[in-house]
This record gives structure tokens, sequence and C-alpha cells, in this order.
């Protein structure tokens, strides 16, 4: 699992910067997701990664 948490704002980025951060489901600052680890989403991350920090969990999402 990967946590994706938003760290700096959209503004003054360009539109597809924000509309990726917009499809990761990320809003405000230090707002975080949770995704299964998949190509698309690294290549999401890779874009973004200026404005984004990602980390690492143990687990797969099904905790109960």
């Amino acid at each position: 699992m990967i946590k994706v948490t938003l760290v700096k704002s959209t503004i003054g980025e360009v539109k597809s910067v924000k509309e990726t951060i917009a499809a990761l489901g990320l809003k405000k600052i230090r707002s975080f997701r949770t995704f299964q680890d998949s190509p698309a989403l690294q290549g999401q991350l890779k874009k973004v990664a200026h404005l984004v920090k990602v980390e690492t969990i143990e687990g797969d999402g099904n905790e109960n």
C-alpha cells in the first residue's frame, strides 16, 4: 500500500498537474489517500512529486 499526502498547494501549477491531484482524490493540504501500487499510479506520482509526500505502509487495506 502507498500513502500519498498533499504537502504543497496547487496554486500556480499548470492545469494537467491540478487535474492529476484531483484524480488522486487530494483536495486540501495534508489530505491523504492510500492506494494499491500500480504502474499508472507511479506515473501520476512522478508528475506531481514536487507537491506530494509518498510513504509505503504495511498491510493490504483490509485492516479488521
